[in-house]
């Protein structure tokens, strides 16, 4: 899935993932390819993805949004 993690001041992470871990607010969730569709909010937590290479990434965020649509993920971080 190709992923853009941004924030208002730069972009955190643009490219390819193959699972994306979220902090939402009903609880932590999953994404990966070939996700149905979805929207969401994010609280303050740690953004966890995994890379083709199987190279794990982190990001601390302050809260945000999530879009995941056609293996597109968009993160907009605080």
């Amino acid at each position: 899935m190709h992923t853009i993690i941004t924030t208002p001041d730069t972009t955190l992470y643009d490219g390819d993932a193959k699972l994306v871990h979220l902090p939402g607010v009903g609880g932590s969730f999953q994404l990966l390819e070939n996700h149905a569709p979805i929207v969401s909010a994010l609280v303050q937590g740690t953004v966890r993805l995994v890379t083709p290479d199987n190279e794990t990434k982190t990001f601390d965020i302050r809260g945000g949004v999530i879009k995941c649509l056609q293996n597109e993920v968009l993160i907009l971080a605080q």
